[in-house]
């Protein structure tokens, strides 16, 4: 059991990995554009797991538990955006976080952060299974976290394949793209290990997380978009990835 519970917590970070090595199929040379389209297709998959597979998660789960499944979730969620837009100015205010690189640093703390909650949900699954007193099945814990871990195969790559296309090696790129999701199996552990807490406060961090995306795609990656020499294909591969995360979050949820 516990074998099986290791490696339940360890398949989300390896989609995300696996995502990440996307990197070494693209040329080095590859011209700006294509970041600026991954970026696009980005702004679709984040969107997508904002709503799919976190706010409406957060609703289910509060609902769930008893409790009144608006008021909480909606605070959870302007929390999120609350502390993004902090972040956001305290980074622009140091000096050297403008433009690209400023957009990237965004993309991996949102992605990390929506890692915490998803790692939590493979936690509290696992944890049921443990203790037994639940009706979770070591079958559906391990749906749960291969459905995770596919969901968190065009994450990894929207963290990587633009930092090589903007000029970091491809190893750096990679690494970065496996440390936005190192978060997971950490969240998935201390869940396990403090069940009592926090799968409580589970729906609550879910919105907080969709708060989080929800404004790196308002404010960083969908303005850029609108760009008049993009627009139509940064709409285009905006939709693409919204369609793709809904289908997996459908498909796999």
């Amino acid at each position: 059991m516990i074998g099986e519970t290791i490696k339940g917590l360890l398949l989300p970070f390896a989609g995300t990995s696996l995502g990440a090595a996307g990197v070494f199929c693209i040329r080095r040379d590859a011209p700006s554009r294509l970041s600026a389209l991954l970026n696009d297709a980005a702004a679709g998959v984040m969107a997508a797991a904002s709503i799919f597979s976190l706010l409406l998660p957060a609703f289910e789960e509060t609902e769930r538990q008893g409790g009144s499944p608006f008021f909480g979730v909606i605070c959870a969620f302007l929390a999120g955006v609350c502390l993004l837009a902090l972040w956001d100015r305290l980074t622009a205010s140091v000096g050297h976080a403008g433009g690209v690189e400023h957009g990237t640093r965004m993309l991996v703390l949102s992605v990390c952060l929506h890692n915490v909650p998803e790692g939590m949900a493979v936690g509290a699954a696992y944890a049921g299974l443990l203790s037994g007193e639940t009706t979770v099945t070591a079958m559906s814990a391990f749906v749960l976290s291969l459905g995770i871990a596919l969901q968190n195969l065009p994450e990894g790559a929207i963290i990587s394949m633009p930092l090589c296309s903007q000029g970091m090696g491809r190893m750096k790129a990679f690494l970065c793209g496996v440390l936005s999701g190192a978060s997971e199996p950490v969240a998935g552990a201390l869940t396990i290990l403090l069940a009592r807490f926090a799968v409580p406060v589970l729906p609550h961090l879910l919105s907080f997380a969709a708060g989080a995306m929800a404004y790196v795609v308002g404010f960083e990656l969908f303005p850029a978009m609108l760009e008049e020499r993009r627009r139509i294909w940064g709409a285009l591969c905006m939709a693409g990835g919204f369609v793709l995360m809904t289908l997996m979050d459908v498909l796999l949820g």
